[in-house]
């Protein structure tokens, strides 16, 4: 069995403006994200840490690593999802994010999830 075989987590990704807590006069655009993590894999795994890179349309960069996510480690057995949502704030109308996972296996191997780039934006914003 390979190793992506046995360390497969799979992660969806959706995103959505939040107008009503958002100030596009004073440069302030709120976003929320729902994450879908599933374990495609033959390991259960515990995720232990995040770390996230969100970039604004002007190429300005926020770092954060954190332990597990909102607050939770969970633990993915295989077949497993674990879903929550969380937020990002914005000082231009569009931006991305990526990052990654740190999970451990129950046969103590750490691994990386990573978290392919997504874009957040306003509706109706073309960049």
């Amino acid at each position: 069995m390979t190793e992506q075989n046995r360390y497969h987590i799979d992660i969806k990704v959706q995103t959505a403006y939040v107008k009503e807590q958002s100030d596009p006069a004073n440069q302030h655009y709120v976003f929320v994200y729902q994450i879908t993590i599933c374990n495609l894999g033959t390991e259960a795994a515990k995720l232990v840490s995040r770390h996230w890179t969100i970039t604004d349309a002007q190429g300005t960069v926020q770092e954060v690593h954190g332990v597990g996510v909102v607050g939770e480690q969970p633990y993915l057995k295989p077949g497993d999802i674990f879903e929550y949502a969380s937020g990002a704030v914005l000082n231009t109308p569009v931006g991305s994010m990526s990052g990654s996972y740190e999970l451990v296996a129950d046969d103590g191997k750490a691994f990386t999830a990573e978290i392919p780039p997504f874009r957040l934006a306003v509706p109706h914003v073309i960049h």
